[in-house]
């Protein structure tokens, strides 16, 4: 079942959906998402389970797309294209596939469609191990956070989903739907994998990432026989934050060619 999304919009013109990957929300693209804002009209939504969006157990996909699909029917979007990154990515690939005639172009940011290794079970652990009441306060919380993700640099971007309500701190994703799902949010779909999107994809992978491996596209076919990869040197997963400009220069690039095809 689908939920209706919280989302923000920014301009005006041919309409644009950026889509944030998972711990993240639609701050995340608001930088790069005003720069677009000058020739389209740019929509931020809060993934389900994530941002101010409403929490549901199902964290597939297929769901995924469902809401994307409620979003663009419920503003009337006129083919919009579909930006998004890691887990955002391959919910905008599921949308493409399912039913291309509400996609107008496609741009996947540094994800393919294939099985990843679970990199981030360890990241919920440290979040949910947390007794937020008894820490009291972002501080202590931040530190805690800190002893068990080894990586300094995700520990502020994990932090961004610590929030006061009614002057009680808790996390605004839903922790458990997202580490009962792990399996499929790391996964792609097998039921989509029969399906194909004609239109062209444009593929932005970090030079310093793994997560798209083959820089021919292989890993996109055959569901996206139309794919291309740029490849930006100096950038991990997390393209957009390390080289925003680039980032934006090939989003600029891919939407002043002409719209695509169709899937089936």
């Amino acid at each position: 079942m689908s939920v209706a999304l919280e989302f923000d919009t920014l301009g005006d013109g041919p309409p644009l959906l950026i889509l944030h990957g998972l711990f993240g929300s639609r701050s995340n693209w608001r930088g790069i998402a005003r720069q677009l804002s000058s020739t389209h009209r740019v929509l931020l939504p809060d993934l389900r389970n994530h941002g101010s969006s409403p929490w549901d157990d199902d964290m597939g996909y297929p769901a995924m797309a469902a809401d994307l699909e409620r979003l663009i029917d419920t503003q009337r979007l006129e083919r919009p294209v579909v930006i998004g990154h890691s887990m955002g990515g391959k919910a905008a690939m599921a949308l493409a596939l399912a039913d291309s005639t509400r996609v107008g172009g496609l741009i996947v940011i540094d994800v393919a469609p294939v099985r990843y290794v679970d990199r981030m079970a360890g990241f919920v652990a440290a979040m949910r191990s947390i007794d937020l009441q008894a820490a009291g306060d972002r501080a202590t919380v931040q530190r805690l956070l800190a002893q068990s993700v080894p990586d300094p640099a995700v520990v502020p971007f994990l932090m961004q989903n610590l929030v006061f309500r009614e002057s009680t701190l808790g996390w605004r994703i839903n922790l458990a739907a997202i580490e009962a799902s792990l399996g499929r949010i790391t996964g792609f779909p097998e039921e989509l994998r029969e399906r194909r999107h004609h239109g062209p994809v444009r593929v932005i992978a970090g030079g310093r990432s793994d997560y798209v491996r083959r820089h021919d596209g292989g890993e996109f076919q055959p569901m996206f026989p139309r794919v291309r990869v740029d490849i930006v040197a100096d950038a991990g997963h997390w393209v957009h934050a390390d080289a925003p400009q680039q980032v934006l220069s090939i989003i600029r690039d891919e939407l002043a060619m002409p719209a695509g095809g169709e899937s089936n």
